[in-house]
């Protein structure tokens, strides 16, 4: 047992470090990815400001960081078709703009509870 427990946290600390190096991999690559950060910060200061219900700024929070999950990806797809090939593919442009679309679908849906909440 106590071995089995060193070698979960040998696993689960190497994925924080993983994880850790992605994000700022992405952070230092990526101007979206901070823009989008920043956006979250203003929605989550703003989100607490206001008398909301704390479902609502569960949603608020959950969908901002679903932006960032969103962009994340989207700059994991553009590394890796960049990384496969430099040729101009119609593919690889289409897996870019899908990856893109991603994020804009995420940036709507969480403009969207806003937009419901405020008026709702």
């Amino acid at each position: 047992m106590r071995a089995w427990l060193a070698a979960e946290g040998r696993r689960f600390a190497n994925t924080v470090i993983w994880s850790w190096q992605g994000w700022r991999a992405s952070w230092a690559s990526e101007k979206t990815l901070r823009q989008w950060t920043l956006a979250n910060i203003l929605s989550d200061a703003l989100a607490f400001a206001l008398p909301l219900t704390a479902g609502e700024r569960a949603l608020i929070v959950a969908l901002g960081l679903m932006v960032l999950v969103a962009e994340l990806l989207n700059t994991a797809i553009e590394e890796t078709v960049d990384y496969i090939s430099t040729a101009q593919d119609p593919r690889a442009g289409r897996a870019k703009d899908a990856g893109s679309a991603a994020v804009a679908v995420a940036a709507i849906a969480g403009g969207l509870a806003w937009v419901i909440i405020l008026i709702g």
